[in-house]
């Protein structure tokens, strides 16, 4: 861990010009659990979805002093069983060096603050199973791990087939 002691934690909202950083972060989470070919996206993907006019998503960056400690990327979600507003978080990552000093404990509040100034009521993430360490984490935090859900993705082939590209007569 490293001595932060004597350097300001800021949080602030991500910009057009942090694209870099952001998928840099994402890049890290993917080493940290052997995944680095999985992450297909690129820095002008981010810049363009996660800015503008219709963001797709929301980045806040953390930060010791002037060097970036971590990052929280998430997006709006509604709960139609509580007819409630929230945010589901995509990516958290914590440089490896700041881990310990309190810098995703930082993030996870100040989403849930961001949340709640937008009318949210809950946060919702998924781990990978693989990630041991975030998933203590989290339930420190009072993340609950759900028994009831099971997420169901469709990527690539599998989500061309369900838009219609390939048609299967089902």
């Amino acid at each position: 861990m490293a001595d932060v002691s004597n350097q300001p934690l800021t949080i602030r909202p991500a910009t057009a010009d942090d694209a870099q950083l952001i998928h840099a972060g994402l890049l890290k989470i993917a080493a940290h659990l052997g995944s680095e070919g999985k992450v297909t996206s690129t820095p002008h993907d981010l810049r363009r979805h996660g800015f503008g006019a219709s963001p797709a998503f929301t980045v806040l960056i953390a930060e010791i002093g002037d060097v970036f400690a971590g990052m929280c990327l998430f997006f709006p979600s509604f709960s139609t069983w509580r007819g409630q507003k929230g945010a589901y978080i995509q990516d958290i990552v914590v440089e490896e060096r700041f881990r310990g000093a309190g810098v995703g404990i930082a993030l996870l509040r100040r989403t849930a603050a961001h949340v709640r100034a937008g009318g949210g009521s809950y946060l919702r993430l998924s781990v990978d199973a693989k990630n041991v360490s975030a998933q203590h984490f989290y339930e420190r935090m009072g993340l609950a791990w759900s028994e009831e859900e099971r997420i169901h993705a469709a990527y690539g082939e599998a989500f061309e087939t369900l838009a219609g590209l390939h048609e299967s007569g089902v």
